[in-house]
């Protein structure tokens, strides 16, 4: 439960820092949940998103490590939607 905190404050506080129209978002459309690394600043931090879940991560630009051991490098402001371990970028 501390980690979700930690992550619930990183994330705000970042999102504070440089507002929600640079930071990316990721939305799992699939049926099962999925596990994606994100790399930020050198932090590596693993997110867990059920089917149908969301989340918004890189406010800085990042790499995602998908599922299927795709990376993709994100600048912020995309919205990634991950099927099947898979992603399309908009």
């Amino acid at each position: 439960m501390k980690q979700f905190y930690a992550k619930l404050v990183a994330m705000l506080a970042g999102a504070l820092v440089a507002g929600p129209a640079f930071a990316a978002s990721v939305v799992n459309i699939g049926s099962s949940s999925v596990v994606i690394v994100v790399v930020e600043d050198g932090n590596k931090v693993e997110i867990s998103l059920d089917a149908g879940g969301s989340d918004v991560i890189c406010s800085s630009g990042c790499f995602l490590t998908l599922p299927n051991g795709d990376r993709i490098g994100l600048a912020g402001g995309e919205t990634v939607e991950i099927k099947d371990g898979v992603a399309t970028i908009k």
